[in-house]
């Protein structure tokens, strides 16, 4: 007994030397998120584009759908003449925040002209501009032997050829929010291979598609700064070098459309990007 004394009193001042500590974590008003990421596979001939829109959560809460207004999207370089120059999407689930024409609409849409996208969230008007940007086709999708850390990294290795007659940017989609943003600074015009070794656990008899985009220098920037944020480990409490700003802007309160980039209110901004882009895409079983 007297030797278990000891211990019982070490436990008690152990106890009583606890403190609560509160943290102050970071709150801000919702912030409207649009995924228009509009991806066009050269092999069909019509789509239904998709758009999906949610808003910013608090800190330690899960991310809460949204509804729209109206939502559509306008190619500027289209005849006007019946209205032939617009598609209006529409919500597929009373709630579920995701948008989409009802009808297919033909590549010539998207392709051809500059794109407007437009749309009315909770009295507050949304704008964002863009043009179709093509991508290079894969010339081959393998699995390679090299490893990155340890034994059960796998290597994917993708050979494209790039365009010489410009400059030109891809953002290569590995699947399970996996992305890669490259630029052809130094394959200008020339076939390259390039490896990725996916974060993510593969076993083999595991299906991988990758998926090769075309991006403008802007898609390529903003792809690139948040691949930059998703993979620098940095701790919960830590602040983010700086939020990724994309093309879509809030004019509500600006009374010239064809100035549309918020300078006069740079902390009035939504989050996400609206792009439309060519794409190819390989699958590969993991051996």
């Amino acid at each position: 007994m007297k030797k278990i004394i000891p211990y019982l009193f070490l436990i008690v001042l152990l106890f009583s030397c606890e403190d609560v500590i509160e943290v102050d974590v970071p709150q801000e008003d919702p912030r409207l998120i649009v995924e228009a990421l509009i991806r066009l596979d050269p092999s069909e001939t019509s789509y239904m584009p998709i758009v999906k829109v949610s808003l910013t959560s608090s800190f330690f809460g899960t991310i809460p759908l949204t509804g729209l207004r109206d939502i559509s999207i306008v190619n500027l370089s289209l005849p006007t003449a019946g209205g032939g120059n617009g598609i209006i999407l529409q919500e597929t689930a009373p709630g579920s925040g995701i948008y989409q024409d009802p009808d297919p609409v033909g590549l010539r849409f998207f392709e051809e002209g500059e794109l407007l996208l437009q749309l009315e969230h909770e009295g507050r008007l949304y704008f964002a501009r863009t043009y179709y940007v093509p991508s290079a086709p894969m010339d081959d999708l393998r699995q390679g032997d090299d490893i990155l850390f340890d034994d059960d990294d796998i290597e994917l290795e993708v050979t494209i050829t790039d365009d010489g007659s410009m400059d030109n940017f891809y953002v290569m989609d590995y699947g399970e929010g996996e992305f890669l943003a490259l630029e052809d600074k130094f394959f200008n015009g020339e076939q390259f291979s390039f490896s990725f070794f996916p974060e993510r656990t593969l076993n083999p008899g595991d299906e991988v598609t990758v998926t090769i985009m075309g991006a403008d220098r802007e898609f390529f920037n903003y792809m690139d700064l948040l691949v930059e944020q998703t993979t620098d480990n940095q701790g919960v409490f830590e602040t983010p070098v700086a939020t990724p700003r994309g093309n879509i802007f809030d004019v509500t309160d600006l009374d010239n459309i064809d100035l549309f980039d918020n300078v006069g209110q740079p902390d009035v901004f939504p989050l996400g990007y609206f792009a439309v882009v060519q794409e190819y895409k390989r699958t590969i079983i993991i051996e």
